[in-house]
């Protein structure tokens, strides 16, 4: 079944969320915890990436501002060359490159534009 560009952006929205609330948890003493942490923000990246592939021509070019083939690429580095990740580069993703694609997507959203 099908998603819909609608619900692909509220995958991408969800999924930054979930990933802010994580990279908290990197900071903490219990390595358990903090390996469950990076594997979830690892998966939550990966959605995102995939969410990303499957937006219309039309969400991507009104947001040129986002690196959209990098934010593919990135998924695809997680996926297949997943021993090469390094958890300081997943930080900066998700503190630096997250917040701005989630305010595109957002005011994508919110300027009622229609999104087929």
């Amino acid at each position: 079944m099908s998603r819909s560009v609608e619900q692909r952006i509220e995958d991408i929205l969800d999924s930054i969320e979930r990933c802010r609330r994580y990279v908290a948890v990197l900071d903490g003493s219990d390595s358990d915890v903090i390996d469950m942490a990076e594997d979830a923000i690892e998966r939550n990246l990966q959605i995102i990436g995939e969410a990303a592939s499957h937006l219309t021509a039309e969400v991507v070019a009104a947001h040129p501002e986002i690196a959209w083939p990098q934010i593919r690429g990135f998924r695809n580095i997680l996926v297949h060359q997943y021993f090469g990740v390094d958890i300081a580069v997943i930080r900066d993703v998700v503190e630096n490159y997250l917040p701005p694609l989630a305010d595109a997507v957002r005011q994508h959203v919110e300027s009622g534009e229609d999104v087929p």
